[in-house]
């Protein structure tokens, strides 16, 4: 169901008071990925057990599988049926043309990522789609995310190690940071210290000194990706040091396929897949109400 642009900017409008709010008493918000319903109900089944403002998060391929205007319309039938706070995210979106129709399907927060299509964008270029992106985001009051440059990893479970000397080659710095932000407009900034998409077998480790230079030279709200496989205490330490958006993705696809795994062994017998879920939904509520917990979110919601 289509919302009016009342609606759209009601929501929106929320959502600049969520970010403030987080920035005023140091909290930050989990963006969780959904790539199926179980998914989304573990998540909503979390805020409303903690009482935590989330956020809900589909990337390119999520859009995909799910349809963009499907995904608003599951997060706003969960979001009445919990009562909770819970807004959309587009992650990582490679184009214009994608961020201007989730803009205009009430989307509350919105990700362009021209890098993600083209690592070797140039920065020039980034600004200017980015810019266009904000511009377009105006009319419903949306709020805008970006970087200037290629993040790297990807949502699943790796094996290799981290090569940190390649990852600090990508860290943001303050100057680039603050230079971006002007350039650009945006609401966001995505933040690079340390962070890396995906889980890996050794956890990471994020740069808390060069985050509390970026945070003094900017104004605007600070994003960090790439959450999964992060030790908690970092998480505590971003949201003191001013994060106000926090990614998660990869530990809970692995706690919905180790899980559903599980089940399949122990029921050999049964192919109504939908009756071994409870453990699933289960499995993976409790990696997004520990994340709730490490960012300092639970209590914060205002519904």
């Amino acid at each position: 169901m289509s919302h009016s642009i009342r609606q759209i900017r009601d929501n929106t409008t929320r959502a600049r008071h969520l970010m403030q709010r987080s920035r005023q008493q140091n909290f930050a918000v989990g963006a969780f990925n959904i790539d199926n319903q179980e998914t989304l109900i573990a998540i909503a089944r979390a805020a409303q057990k903690l009482q935590a403002p989330v956020l809900v998060e589909v990337s390119d391929g999520e859009v995909e599988a799910l349809g963009l205007e499907n995904v608003r319309d599951l997060v706003d039938n969960y979001k009445a049926e919990y009562g909770v706070e819970m807004y959309i995210n587009l992650d990582h979106s490679p184009t214009v043309e994608s961020c201007k129709r989730a803009i205009d399907a009430g989307y509350e927060f919105i990700h362009i990522d021209i890098s993600q299509a083209n690592h070797d964008a140039s920065e020039e270029d980034i600004i200017a789609q980015t810019k266009e992106v904000v511009e377009y985001a105006k009319f419903t009051g949306a709020l805008v995310e970006s970087e200037p440059h290629y993040f790297g990893g990807s949502s699943n479970v790796h094996k290799e190690e981290i090569d940190y000397e390649e990852i600090k080659k990508t860290f943001s710095t303050p100057e680039g940071a603050k230079a971006f932000v002007e350039a650009t407009g945006i609401d966001t900034f995505a933040a690079a210290v340390g962070n890396l998409h995906g889980k890996y077998p050794v956890p990471k480790e994020l740069d808390l000194e060069l985050l509390t230079r970026i945070r003094e030279a900017i104004g605007c709200q600070i994003s960090l990706h790439g959450g999964s496989g992060t030790p908690l205490h970092y998480f505590e330490d971003a949201a003191k040091i001013g994060v106000s958006k926090i990614n998660i993705n990869s530990d809970m696809r692995y706690a919905f396929r180790t899980t559903m795994e599980e089940a399949l062994k122990l029921h050999p017998d049964e192919f109504a897949v939908v009756k071994l879920m409870n453990d699933v939904k289960d499995a993976v509520q409790a990696v997004v109400e520990e994340k709730i917990h490490a960012f300092g979110s639970a209590g914060k919601a205002v519904n």
